[in-house]
């Protein structure tokens, strides 16, 4: 079919008619077109991109026309044309709203990726990112793909920059940054529109929790690059500025494989192009350097702690140490120190600096440098001060060390000496030079020296003194009075006790006291005993229980020694009540034996008998035994078979064992069948008694068990149902102990085997072989043969001999 205008136009087939009929009734509708594409599937491409090109023609610039476009682009793509899909992609973009690229852009970006060209896929990205700028790290990925470094890293960077910047990735502003630093630095040759330097040192500034791995960075851009020696440079200002041992141990790690990579390097070269005298000698400055670095670890690491906390006394020691030998970086390190740390801010004694510096001094024989820092030591002010009189102490023991007792004896007083204005000890307010004047350290040690190189009124007044600031110690007191007494000043030595008693309170005081009264009795014995026994009852007015021991044991033998053996026994009587519950045992037997030796034994049977009753049920039983083996020996068996008796109430036979075999050797020595039978009937009777209150005390666990859960399956609803409920139980545990008489008589009851009156016979023979043998058949008969009644009737009388016993006992 010719054309209008004279150019011979595509030939229709038949088949055709129906779909170009179709599309001249409707040239807009973009499903006759895409029918029409359909049925041409198998056709020629240049009919098909005819077609294409004719639909996108008629078609207006509408959202369904975006899929015609999408489709022929595709299909371009399809065949390979490069030139017509580029172009076509282009024009789609051209004639599509902005609003509809997005759909256009994914295809055309994948086609650019895809050509062997990367600069049209460059060009084709810097047009996309004017309309997508945050898509950014796809552009900067590929240029890394194709190896456009450069590019990649100036986008990188401006990205960087870009404060409004979020990646999609997810990463942060320091992770892209990391990028471009790795990016920069590990390949110097082909990023060249950057400053890497600039940029690296700006991230220094900007990131400084990350100093160590931004400063390695650098300088491996400087040593791919070849700097060595900028490299070398960039770690020693490392080195130098980093604060953190991470960041340190990361940049001197790094520096030092840097050494021996190089000297790794030297040798190589050496030896495959043989050696010479130069090479030779730069092996050995590398091999010199690389040992110097390892060497001056110690020192870089103390100096990275110094940068962290300048005020650390514990390191400006270590580093002091490190110098060992070089006397002149000590002295250096020490003034650095003592003019860097502020006493306020300090981490340690700031005056141990000062101390360590005048010994050094010292120690190379400047006593008058050491004098002259000692005296500049006295005028700094410290938080503490404990500190400024440190100072004073080791000023004065420099100049005992050197025999200058005066001179030593002068700084201290001068330490001591009031100052012009004064203040309390602990009023951190006023400076430590005003305070000092206050602290025991510096006394103690000037009563020391005036002690041992003073005169006994200069000593008298150094401990008048100190007792005047009232800051003496029990020990002060002591030793000032222990010095008196050493001059013959007893009366004087006295009053000192007197004067520290003044000052303490209990504890404190007890030390005083003690060495007090025990001076005092040495001193005069008995001739003023009237004095000794008030200075002992005001020692023992306000006594702690926990201290009573000691001087009530001081005053008893005072009494018997010098006084009256019944004003020993009162003493005596007063400590077992007065001393600590732990030690009222021993105070008892201390007692028991005192009384024994002065008055005899029978005069401790009220003594047993007050332990018996306040000491605990332990002590107790011990004093019992004591006791009745007492009268045994004293040949009052009936007394010792009381005391058993008594005791035996609180003697579990289950827990004390051996409480009831010494009864029973007792009855075996002294008694016959009977009182044996009698011990062996008060033992059951002891054993049923802790049975039964071992089952009371079941019992109200379980009464208590019961009206808990009571209580929790109606809490505040008892009424008629809890009362039935509570009778129903008592019913119940009624019948269980009806069930259970049976049993508890048979504890109870005192039955007698054959066996057992042959072994009680037997026993008696042996006890007392001259014993009538009297025939107890009708009695144990009448044993057998009682009832719950006569049962009963014989607990009461077993009950009436122990109340006998314990008749006869009291």
């Amino acid at each position: 079919m010719p054309s209008l205008n004279g150019k011979p136009d595509v030939m229709f087939e038949e088949d055709d008619l129906p779909y170009e009929e179709e599309i001249i009734r409707n040239p807009y509708s973009v499903k006759c077109w895409m029918r029409y594409i359909e049925f041409k599937q198998n056709g020629t491409m240049s009919i098909l991109n005819m077609i294409y090109e004719r639909a996108l023609k008629e078609l207006p610039g509408s959202i369904p026309h975006n899929l015609i476009w999408l489709d022929y682009c595709q299909f371009l793509v399809s065949q390979c044309k490069i030139t017509r899909s580029r172009r076509t992609f282009d024009r789609a973009l051209r004639a599509l709203p902005v609003t509809q690229h997005p759909r256009i852009w994914p295809l055309y970006l994948r086609f650019a990726r895809n050509l062997p060209l990367p600069e049209t896929a460059i060009r084709v990205y810097r047009r996309y990112l004017k309309l997508s700028p945050e898509n950014a790290e796809e552009y900067i990925d590929y240029l890394r793909s194709c190896g456009k470094l450069d590019e990649a890293a100036v986008r990188l960077a401006a990205v960087v920059n870009d404060e409004s910047f979020v990646s999609k990735e997810g990463k942060s502003n320091y992770q892209l940054w990391h990028e471009l630093c790795d990016l920069i630095s590990q390949n110097p040759d082909k990023v060249n529109s950057l400053n890497v330097g600039a940029i690296i040192r700006g991230g220094l500034t900007r990131f400084t929790d990350q100093l160590g791995k931004l400063w390695c960075s650098l300088a491996d851009y400087y040593i791919r690059s070849g700097h060595f020696e900028k490299a070398r440079d960039v770690y020693e200002e490392a080195i130098l500025t980093v604060v953190t041992v991470r960041d340190f141990t990361q940049v001197f790690d790094s520096y030092a494989q840097f050494e021996e990579s190089m000297i790794a390097a030297k040798m190589e070269t050496t030896s495959e192009l043989g050696k010479d005298e130069e090479e030779d000698v730069d092996l050995e400055l590398r091999l010199a350097r690389f040992e110097q670095l390892i060497a001056r670890r110690p020192l870089l690491l103390n100096s990275v702690l110094l940068r962290q906390n300048p005020h650390n006394v514990h390191e400006w020691h270590k580093r002091v140490k490190l110098y060992e030998g070089k006397p002149r970086q000590i002295i250096n390190t020490y003034t650095e120190a003592v003019q860097t740390v502020d006493p306020m801010k300090a981490t340690g004694k700031p005056s141990s600096l000062w101390v360590s510096f005048a010994k050094f001094y010292e120690e190379n024989e400047q006593l008058d440098d050491a004098r002259t820092i000692f005296e500049k030591a006295t005028k700094v002010n410290y938080k503490q001060v404990d500190d400024l009189a440190g100072v004073w102490c080791e000023y004065g023991e420099m100049e005992l060390r050197h025999e200058n007792y005066e001179q030593a004896l002068r700084i201290l007083r001068k330490a001591t000496a009031i100052p012009s204005k004064k203040a309390e000890y602990f009023d951190v307010s006023e400076p430590v030079q005003n305070r000092v004047y206050k602290s025991l350290k510096v006394w103690s040690m000037l009563a020391d020296l005036e002690e041992s190189m003073g005169t006994f009124q200069s000593t008298k007044a150094v401990y008048d003194r100190i007792i005047d600031l009232r800051i003496a110690t029990p020990q002060i007191i002591i030793n000032y009075a222990m010095f008196l007494e050493e001059h013959n000043y007893f009366e004087e030595s006295f009053k000192a006790y007197e004067r520290g008693i003044a000052l303490f309170r209990w504890p404190n005081v007890y030390d005083i006291w003690n060495t007090y009264l025990t001076k005092f009795i040495d001193r005069y014995g008995g001739k003023k005993l009237e004095r000794a026994r008030d200075l002992f009852e005001q020692a023992l007015d306000g006594c702690p229980a926990k201290f009573a021991k000691t001087i009530y044991l001081l005053y008893a033998k005072l009494e018997e020694e010098f006084g009256l053996a019944r004003h020993a026994m009162a003493v005596y009587e007063r400590a077992t009540q007065a001393v600590d519950n732990t030690e009222r045992h021993h105070m008892f037997n201390i007692y028991i034996k005192r009384a024994a030796e002065i008055y005899g034994v029978t005069y401790t049977r009220a003594i047993y008998q007050k332990a018996i009753e306040v000491l605990p049920d332990e002590h107790s039983r011990d004093m019992c035994l004591r006791f009745a083996d007492m009268e045994s020996k004293l040949g009052e068996i009936d007394r010792g078979r009381a005391i058993y008796s008594y005791c035996s109430q609180i003697c579990d036979p289950r827990m004390t064992a051996t409480f009831w075999q010494t009864w029973k050797e007792f009855e075996i020595r002294h008694g016959n069948e009977d009182t044996i039978r009698e011990m062996l009937r008060i033992k059951r009777s002891v054993q049923a008694t802790y049975n039964t209150q071992v089952n009371f005390m079941s019992s109200q666990m379980m009464k208590a068990t019961t009206n808990a859960t009571i209580s929790d399956l109606a809490p505040g609803q008892l009424g008629l149902d809890d009362m039935k409920l509570l009778e129903q139980q008592a019913q119940q545990l009624a019948a269980e102990a009806e069930q259970d008489k049976p049993k508890l008589k048979e504890k109870i009851l005192f039955v007698r085997s054959d066996t057992s009156r042959s072994e009680l016979a037997e026993l008696a023979k042996q006890a007392n072989p001259d014993e009538i043998d009297i025939d107890d058949e009708d009695e144990d008969g009448d044993d057998e043969d009682q009832g719950p009644e006569g049962e009963l009737q014989h607990h009461q009388g077993a009950l009436f001999r122990r109340e006998q016993c314990y008749r006869t006992f009291t």
